[in-house]
């Protein structure tokens, strides 16, 4: 009985004066369309009120159950994040049980839809709420207003005496609020046209011819997945803006095949990033006409068109506003930081205020018309260029979890001081008395494996890699397992780590630290001095690691005459039978692949970046790899033994001989044969590539073979015949070595756990279904987070060449495309494209050729690995997309290199205003 008083109301609102709470529909969450609709045969995706409510100005809010449950069964994202806003105690949202209190649960009528049911429980709710708020507050004149977009809902509602407005005519009411309008989605396509009316896409078929002609063959399914070089390219290949016909990236399509005389060939061409704030259909369908070459039959593909879209897969896309030239206009372009994604068309009020900004945008529709989507404004996320703006872009835009742990989460963690007790002895051995050390890079503090190695009385050695028993902490169904399975893994950008379980666990009680007791989950060995295992055991543990070391410092200590203490003892034995492992695997056709990776120094105070190197590998690094990879070989023999329908496995699939035609051809250029029948053939050939005229190429020969590798992929045993792991050339593999990290981990821990008598099963381990799906998402987020580790590497290396200026580098070419060549800088580990074709510039004569491949400019020809200087300078003049600009400097080509002083390289404060807003 005792009454929420409403918080001081942020917002005066005109159709209602006095303090009020908020009752929103169930449509109004989910879709904020109603019957207003929507033009066209596809279905919007959901633009919900959710955007709106989300908004700090909006409190005082109450969500009845019966809403609460239809959300939930319709949207689990809509669902998740009205679950956030409820749990946020400033913004005063209530969720009430109206299906559980006498005066408002209403019964089903005979001949009533449950649809009409719940519109009929929810005026119930919205009016006894009215009628209690009068009873307990007379003076305060509280009310409750209904929010629903159903007219005939709407009606009803006043009828029975309960205010109710469309959320349209609620948030205009909010005089104070004029950026909240912009939130609203664009819920009439009237006036949006582009082109004066002009059809430019073919109709969208609807979904029942869609699947009669997937059924019969007609049409093929599958999901739409941008070029990342070409943005009007895709995988089947759908070329051009018509073909396309408003598919967007992700998208899962209806295509119908075109005529073999219509096939093209996927393009060499690079399209520039310089679109424009106009419409300019013309210079779409002239950047359409470079993508087309003349090719060898042999060269095409299948080509087709998309007929219908089956399902959108649409999300919020992070990017900044391209304000529009026309004065006093509400209608701008947004252009997206994903340059897969097309333009938006929006409305909104605040375009000076969100000039600069990053910004969150939704789409709401795509009409025939209209060479653009449509959508509606989200959230300003703060200025280009800040560390951390940037930061949450890159976080959003590869759909990484990195929100504060919820109080659910963290309810669930050991209360402190923890110790460990007798019951956790159990099924335990005790390890403390071992020369435990783990060896990591400078600075780690999720420490997930250590290692021991000494000789036993039968003079055999012993060798143990000791893993942290995370899964100990994380009990399954439980709300922090089911977040480390949603997050998948830990993603390691340049400044900040995002934790798949929270720090606590990560850098304390799991964490494998010196000179503390540890839970552990050992994988032992008994070996010969050929590094030959004799027997092999797996147990829970308790050890006591006497040493954390970083990589330099193991190293050390094995080099060091002086040091003879048991723990550098047990580095020299595992360091000799790691080299011993090493050779073996190496001759067993295990590849030795290499990719240039970069280390950033950063100033102690500003936390830029003030050098940028190629990360140095020790003998030691290799040391650990080989015992995690023994231990993970292992494990997996182990589980798949014991459970061979659901053992949770990882395999590499053998690539396509067509992946390997560019490094055959880079090896023939230089008069070198490289065999890709098997992976052996590989290495050898790989090994054999020497030139003592040219040492790096061996390095650019493996940096180009990892680009043509598969990915590796985590798989459930019962649900796939090929386990084989092409590139570590084992027959079975998995991950075992940091739960810490990786989510696949815990799983594979709790299998072995189950295997040897540590631990009890449960429903969801040994059923193949639920761990395919678990796995599917595991590979989504791993390759995720890989792009997302990349993309802050990227904007770091941006910062450092903007405090360090122009510089000229040596570099080798990696790729050579129609109208560029793709270089590798060695010194800083960089990737960039010089471009030969410049907007406002004469065209060189360029002469391509794909069979070599070669690209002859002007009377100089250029081969892949050639040596080539280049300049390096950070490109600001499109502030959305930032980026490092590449020259030619050396060989010198007249009107194509650059010269060596750079004063003429910069780009004009008036050309920079003018472009800063170019996609």
């Amino acid at each position: 009985g005792t009454v929420l008083e409403p918080q001081p109301l942020d917002r005066v609102s005109s159709v209602c004066p006095q303090p009020h709470y908020l009752l929103p529909d169930t449509n109004v969450l989910l879709h904020q369309v109603g019957d207003l609709g929507f033009c066209g045969l596809q279905p919007a995706t959901p633009r919900q009120l959710i955007d709106v409510l989300e908004d700090p100005a909006i409190r005082n809010v109450i969500v009845l159950q019966t809403v609460l449950q239809e959300v939930r069964n319709r949207s689990a994202p809509v669902y998740k994040r009205i679950r956030d806003v409820t749990n946020n105690q400033e913004k005063h949202f209530y969720t009430f049980t109206n299906e559980h209190h006498r005066e408002t649960y209403v019964e089903q009528l005979q001949g009533e839809t449950s649809n009409d049911r719940n519109d009929r429980a929810i005026r119930v709710a919205a009016k006894w709420y009215n009628e209690h708020l009068k009873k307990m507050s007379a003076e305060n004149q509280l009310r409750v207003i209904f929010i629903t977009n159903d007219r005939k809902n709407k009606e009803k509602a006043i009828e029975e005496g309960i205010p109710a407005f469309t959320c349209e005519e609620y948030v205009k009411s909010l005089t104070a609020h004029p950026e909240l309008i912009d939130r609203l989605a664009c819920l009439s396509e009237e006036g949006n046209e582009i082109e004066s009316g002009k059809i430019i896409f073919s109709e969208h078929l609807p979904l029942s011819k869609l699947q009669q002609g997937i059924k019969s063959g007609t049409y093929l399914q599958g999901t739409f997945r941008a070029s990342r070089e070409n943005y009007l390219e895709a995988t089947i290949i759908l070329q051009g803006l018509k073909n396309l016909n408003r598919a967007i990236h992700e998208d899962i399509v209806a295509v119908e095949l075109l005529p073999k005389n219509q096939w093209v060939a996927p393009s060499s061409v690079v399209l520039l990033d310089e679109g424009q704030n106009e419409d300019d259909t013309e210079k779409e369908e002239e950047r359409e006409r470079t993508l087309k070459t003349a090719v060898s039959e042999k060269m095409l593909k299948p080509t087709g068109r998309v007929v219908g879209i089956i399902r959108r897969n649409w999300r919020p896309y992070c990017g900044m506003l391209s304000k529009s030239d026309i004065k006093e206009s509400r209608r701008h372009l947004f252009t997206p930081a994903e340059k897969r994604i097309p333009r938006i068309r929006i409305e909104t009020r605040q375009a000076s205020t969100l000039e600069g900004q990053r910004i969150i945008v939704a789409i709401d529709g795509w009409p025939r018309n209209s060479r653009y989507p449509n959508g509606h404004f989200v959230k300003n996320l703060g200025e280009v260029g800040d560390k951390e703006t940037e930061t949450e872009v890159l976080l959003l835009e590869h759909d990484v979890p990195h929100q504060p742990f919820s109080q659910a989460v963290l309810s669930l963690l050991p209360k402190m001081p923890w110790r460990i007790t007798e019951k956790d002895m159990k099924n335990r051995e005790d390890l403390r008395h071992l020369y435990v050390c783990s060896v990591d890079p400078p600075g780690c503090t999720d420490i997930d494996d250590a290692l021991h190695c000494r000789e036993l009385e039968n003079g055999n050695l012993e060798v143990g890699v000791h893993i942290a028993d995370v899964s100990y902490f994380i009990r399954p169904g439980n709300a922090l397992d089911q977040e480390s399975a949603r997050r998948g893994t830990t993603v390691y950008l340049c400044e900040k780590r995002i934790d798949m379980v929270p720090e606590l666990l990560s850098s304390n009680l799991c964490s494998l630290k010196s000179n503390v007791d540890r839970l552990a989950f050992s994988c032992i060995w008994e070996m010969n001095h050929n590094a030959e295992i004799l027997k092999t055991r797996f147990t829970k543990s308790v050890i006591n690691s006497k040493a954390s070391l970083t990589y330099a410092e193991a190293q050390m200590r094995i080099d060091s005459a002086a040091m003879n203490d048991s723990i550098t003892a047990s580095l020299r034995g595992l360091n000799k039978l790691a080299k011993i492992l090493k050779k073996r695997r190496i001759e067993n056709g295990a590849l030795t692949l290499s990719s240039p990776e970069v280390r950033f120094h950063m100033d102690s105070e500003t936390h830029d970046p003030i050098d940028l190197q190629t990360k140095e590998l020790r003998e030691t690094n290799s040391m650990v790899e080989e015992f995690m990879l023994l231990a993970n070989i292992s494990v997996a023999k182990k589980i798949h033994e014991e459970f061979s329908e659901h053992a949770l496995l990882r395999r590499h699939p053998a690539p396509p001989p067509s992946n390997y035609e560019i490094l055959v051809k880079a090896g023939k250029s230089k008069n070198l044969e490289i065999k890709t029948d098997t992976a052996k053939a590989l290495a050898d050939s790989l090994d054999r590539a020497d030139s003592p005229t040219f040492p790096y190429l061996n390095t650019l020969l493996r940096i180009l073979a990892t680009r043509c590798m598969m990915q590796a992929v985590y798989f459930c045993s019962g649900m796939d015949a090929d386990f084989h792991h092409y590139g570590l050339a084992s027959p079975i593999y998995t991950h075992f070595t940091s739960p810490i990290r990786r989510y696949a981990d815990i799983i594979v821990h709790r299998l072995l756990a189950v295997a040897v008598g540590a631990d009890c099963t449960y429903p969801e381990l040994t059923d193949k279904h639920k761990l395919a799906d678990l796995c599917k998402n595991l590979n989504f987020r791993h390759k995720m987070a890989q792009y997302a580790q990349r993309a802050s590497v990227s904007f770091h290396t941006q910062l450092f060449f903007k405090s360090k200026g122009i510089v000229s580098e040596e570099a080798y070419i990696l790729f050579v495309r129609k109208n560029a060549i793709v270089v590798l800088i060695p010194k800083y580990g960089l990737e960039g494209t010089v471009f030969f074709e410049e907007k406002d510039k004469p065209k060189p004569r360029l002469t391509y050729d794909d069979e070599i491949p070669s690209l002859k400019i002007e009377d100089t020809v250029f081969h892949i690995f050639d040596k080539v200087k280049v300049k390096i300078m950070l490109d600001s003049s499109n502030l959305q997309h930032q980026k490092i600009r590449m020259s030619l400097v050396e060989p010198q080509i007249p009107g194509i290199s650059v010269p060596t002083d750079t004063s003429n390289m910069d780009i004009s404060e008036p050309e920079r205003k003018k472009k800063k807003f170019q996609k």
